[in-house]
């Protein structure tokens, strides 16, 4: 799947499921929401933006305008923050130089989810450095069993985070986003799930979906195939099986290359615009907008 195609299919899916929402002009009641896919900066990401390019920041120069512009930024951080993390441009084992949570300040990104596959590479100890260097640097966290609140012109967001790779979600879970559900106005869950490389979501994907929903998840934001997968709504909540990567260093195939972020804009709790920025990761460690 080429750039063209990727966009093509995107657009043809906001403009199918979205028709319904009007779109409106931006006020200062409104409040900006942007949803983007796996961001991994360790490996090849942390070679090439400390060492090739002696910045932090270069991973998001090509998408920082509309990421600070947003009001609220949530992303997967796919990878632990480790003192002397090791240098290395292969492997499994993720983890990202302290210096390299600049990039996501710099950038905008207010708030991250932990739930994921990689978090737990180095151990607690390299979780419970990631929980000091994210907040030394001001960004929230969730997945660790905790609800982010943001109050925003009047509205309060919360944000949860779940990884459900290898197994079911328990009743836990869903207490969790119901009892969530009932201290915010928007609730947003993002979902580690599904199989990687695959750009249809699974039967899984969509019962747990239904049942995140069902129990008050208002947007759920995908991620872990490392593809783009398909947008659904379910009783009129946006569900973005895979949001793809955003930023990583996977430039072996086209897909891999391609990711998408959404921006949501809300009027007192509602959404009353949705919109995709697709990215394609051009340069190593560096993704920019398609349109």
């Amino acid at each position: 799947m080429n750039r063209k195609h990727l966009l093509l299919i995107v657009s043809s899916l906001m403009i199918f499921s979205f028709a319904p929402i009007m779109k409106v002009a931006s006020t200062n009641s409104e409040v900006e929401v942007i949803l983007t896919g796996d961001i991994m900066l360790g490996r090849t990401v942390a070679t090439t933006s400390l060492d090739k390019k002696s910045d932090p920041n270069y991973p998001f120069i090509k998408v920082n305008d509309r990421l600070r512009s947003a009001d609220v930024v949530f992303a997967n951080l796919e990878s632990p923050v480790a003192t002397n993390c090791p240098r290395t441009y292969e492997g499994l084992i993720f983890c990202a130089d302290p210096k390299m949570a600049e990039g996501l300040v710099y950038a905008g990104v207010d708030v991250v989810t932990l739930a994921n596959n990689h978090i737990l590479n180095y151990g607690q100890k390299g979780l419970t450095e990631t929980t000091k260097v994210l907040n030394e640097n001001g960004i929230a966290y969730t997945g660790l069993g905790n609800l982010v609140i943001k109050e925003i012109k009047g509205t309060k967001f919360g944000f949860l985070g779940f990884e459900f790779i290898d197994k079911w979600p328990v009743q836990d879970d869903y207490d969790l986003v119901a009892k969530s559900d009932s201290k915010v106005d928007v609730l947003i869950v993002g979902v580690h799930w599904g199989a990687e490389y695959r750009e249809n979501r699974s039967d899984k994907q969509n019962e747990i979906a239904k049942k995140l929903v069902f129990n008050g998840a208002d947007v759920i934001a995908g991620h872990h195939p490392h593809w783009v997968q398909e947008v659904e709504h379910i009783n009129g909540k946006p569900v973005y099986y895979s949001l793809g990567n955003f930023v990583f260093d996977q430039m072996w195939s086209e897909k891999t290359r391609e990711g998408l972020a959404i921006r949501l804009t809300f009027r007192d709790g509602k959404i009353v615009k949705e919109e995709s920025l697709p990215v394609y990761i051009e340069n190593w460690a560096q993704p920019a907008w398609v349109n």
